[in-house]
């Protein structure tokens, strides 16, 4: 092909890409999900598709019953090195006694930034940190009614709204504990990530 050839296909390129062509059926409206909302509360979708997939669902009606269930939980897994970085967590627990190492801790407790209703899934970030969601043996996450959306585009979108230009170097979808089925197809929890993940639900909608 010839220089001027080529050169009057990227010309053609430019222009096509400054000037976009009409979508050809201008009226044809798309539905935004092929997966239509449940009708039921979307606490309900959440805890069932969240325990059918291994998770642990605990739903607390404010702050002061999440202080009694998780330090009833506690005792009940005989956990004593209980890992969290993040202040609004700790406050939410007061004298509670905090472990600094995550890899020898028990469990470690995190936010998150949504839990998507329809797979049972929690969208995690890189505020709350690389590590305390993948390398403890149980992973506890915190979060609230407020952060239930029902589709993982909205929690996308939910997500890109808060930090705007700001998005967190790493944004990962969690469903259930880990597990694969790699090592002689026989599934196996707990190779890449934790053997058990809880989720405490604080209803702040109330």
């Amino acid at each position: 092909m010839s220089d001027t050839s080529r050169k009057n296909i990227l010309d053609k390129i430019k222009a096509a890409l400054v000037k976009p062509t009409p979508p050809p059926f201008p009226d044809q409206s798309t539905p935004r999900s092929f997966y239509q909302p449940q009708q039921e509360d979307p606490v309900i979708t959440f805890a069932e598709q969240f325990t059918a997939l291994g998770g642990k669902f605990i739903f607390c009606v404010d702050q002061q019953e999440f202080a009694f269930q998780f330090a009833k939980l506690v005792q009940a897994a005989g956990w004593e090195h209980m890992y969290c970085a993040e202040e609004p967590i700790a406050a939410l627990l007061p004298g509670m006694q905090w472990y600094g190492d995550i890899g020898t801790c028990d469990v470690s407790l995190t936010t998150c930034e949504r839990l998507v209703a329809r797979t049972g899934s929690m969208v995690l970030s890189s505020a709350a940190g690389r590590v305390p969601s993948v390398y403890a043996p149980v992973h506890v996450c915190v979060a609230f009614t407020s952060q239930l959306v029902y589709e993982i585009d909205d929690a996308v979108k939910a997500t890109q709204q808060k930090y705007g230009s700001r998005l967190p170097s790493l944004i990962t979808l969690a469903t259930g504990p880990s597990r694969t089925a790699d090592i002689e197809k026989t599934l196996v929890v707990g190779v890449h990530g934790p053997k058990e993940v809880f989720c405490f639900l604080i209803d702040d909608q109330g």
